[in-house]
């Protein structure tokens, strides 16, 4: 007897071929069999008739690392039928860390990841530990964050790394894909990973490119000069031999929409040369990061309690606030679309908490203060954990991006307050709103980019697809009405039209509603039994 059947329905095995009408058996954990399963029985039967029926979800992009181990404020990923998802993103995460580098990075992620109270980890290993103890509910995998790594050796400090930094860089980076990462990321606009130049992109990539991993890099500029930092990362994978993935793609303000077309021309190009690059986007003109994210890069050296410092001073307001006004060789976010596109979404302090979902014009006058002014001591009184969405460009983009053949889909959510409604609305949202609405894509296509795209990005060998041996990541769901709900204004509506979510062969979402299962897994890349003695660094101040 099966654990469980799902018959009649419409599969797609995420590959993009046609979908076929037939059964799918399920026994401890995994899909055992495909193919006419009426004479069987099972424990559980689900009748899938006139309803799709798909591999799980996989999100390449998100910011889950500490809050998926919080089911009742991370169950949204399930309720869109995300089962797996990619941890440590934008080089800026939970480990590695030492005891010194550990309370800099829970100031530096707190507006960013969520605060979970004390970290019982330094290494990923360990990390990975505690999120198997946590019992989460889908599954998790990781990337070696670049600025965790960067902090290790060399803090946070405004330099160009030596050679024998470089080196122990490497060195950890290669560690951290030993105990199980599959790849690592950056993020060139966030402290300290925008310190670093091209060579020592180079080197850590290297260290990548050593066991397969990918480089998940969120360029350097992502407006006036996104040409010349997509070329920096497509010559770091030229050179190291890394395979390149670019974080949610984007052409930042209307001054610069020329430069879209251009960049996915380049990426066709990398393709033509024999660059394995692909990229990921989510359906919105709309970004969501940090807030501090609007500073110039040089505030951000020596970590969050320095920038907060120098905040304080009113010459260095003055040049930030003329900076803002000029300043074009930063993502100048504030320069590129103005004050009134960037809203603030999550704050820590109750007294703030009525600007949430505000911008900053409507801030300004609430405050009776200039828009930079606002910003400044909004940083200061939260002790920079705010986070922010940015409008940032035109829905005809998304489309042409959306696409586009190396694109997979992504979220890139970030929880709390009233955050971008991609948290809670995206993978729906393609298959509502851009598969059946619009017909720019059609349903086999949605679902490779949810689905085997990303797998194959992150070489997973048992997810991604329906095919016996594989695990069993099901969603099953009514592609008549399936929709997003959440809004800028209300971003915490629930998706309709997902009805059932198998993760690891355990039935997690039922009619709709989340069982409470947590049944998912850390996916180790390298199922080694045996790690190989840690490499530990002290900075030297």
């Amino acid at each position: 007897m099966l654990d469980v059947i799902i018959k009649n329905g419409r599969v797609y095995d995420g590959t993009g071929n046609p979908w076929t009408k037939t059964d799918i058996g399920i026994e401890d954990g995994r899909i055992t069999i495909i193919g006419n399963l009426s004479s069987e029985q099972a424990e559980q039967i689900i009748d899938a008739n006139g309803l799709a029926v798909s591999p799980g979800f996989i999100d390449p992009h998100v910011h889950s690392d500490l809050l998926c181990t919080v089911p009742e404020v991370h169950k949204i990923k399930a309720l869109q039928g995300v089962t797996t998802e990619l941890f440590g993103q934008d080089g800026i995460s939970v480990a590695p860390v030492s005891e010194e580098t550990k309370p800099l990075w829970q100031k530096q992620l707190s507006g960013l990841n969520g605060d979970i109270g004390e970290w019982p980890w330094n290494s990923i290993d360990e990390y990975f530990s505690f999120l198997e103890k946590s019992k989460i509910i889908g599954n998790a995998a990781y990337l070696v964050p670049h600025g965790a790594v960067r902090s290790l050796v060399m803090g946070f400090e405004d330099r160009v790394a030596t050679k024998q930094e470089l080196e122990k860089m490497r060195l950890l980076v290669e560690e951290g894909m030993r105990m199980g990462a599959v790849g690592l990321s950056s993020g060139l606009v966030y402290p300290p990973n925008v310190f670093s130049n091209k060579e020592e992109l180079i080197e850590i990539c290297k260290g990548t490119a050593k066991y397969d991993g990918c480089f998940v890099v969120h360029i350097r500029n992502e407006s006036i000069h996104s040409l010349s930092a997509l070329d920096e990362v497509i010559d770091v994978s030229r050179q190291s031999g890394v395979r390149l993935h670019i974080s949610h793609f984007k052409i930042i303000g209307q001054g610069n929409r020329d430069k879209f077309k251009k960049a996915l021309d380049k990426m066709n190009a990398a393709r033509q040369e024999g660059i394995e690059i692909t990229f990921d986007q989510y359906p919105y003109s709309a970004a969501s990061t940090v807030f501090h994210a609007i500073l110039p890069p040089w505030m951000h050296s020596g970590g969050t309690e320095e920038t907060l410092i120098r905040l304080s001073i009113p010459e260095i307001r003055k040049r930030i606030s003329d900076e803002f006004k000029t300043n074009t060789e930063y993502e100048n976010w504030v320069l590129n679309c103005g004050w009134k596109n960037i809203i603030i979404t999550s704050v820590q302090t109750d007294s703030n908490k009525c600007l949430e979902g505000k911008n900053m014009i409507e801030i300004s006058e609430i405050r009776q203060q200039s828009p930079e002014d606002a910003a400044f001591d909004i940083l200061i009184e939260e002790k920079g954990n705010v986070a922010m969405v940015i409008h940032w460009g035109f829905a005809e983009d998304v489309l042409l991006s959306m696409c586009h053949p190396l694109q997979v889909v992504g979220s890139d959510g970030i929880f709390g307050g009233k955050p971008h409604p991609r948290l809670y609305g995206t993978f729906p949202r393609v298959l509502g709103k851009y598969v059946r609405e619009e017909g720019a894509l059609t349903l086999e296509q949605a679902i490779r980019r949810m689905t085997g795209a990303p797998a194959q990005l992150m070489r997973l060998k048992d997810r991604g697809l329906i095919k016996e041996g594989y695990q069993a990541d099901i969603v099953i769901f009514d592609h008549e009405i399936i929709k997003d709900r959440a809004t800028f204004e209300e971003p915490l509506l629930e998706p309709e039209g997902i009805h059932v979510v198998y993760i690891n062969g355990k039935l997690t979402v039922y009619h709709g509603e989340y069982t409470g299962a947590r049944d998912g897994k850390v996916i180790r890349r390298f199922q080694s039994s045996k790690i190989d003695k840690v490499a530990t660094f002290r900075i030297d101040r």
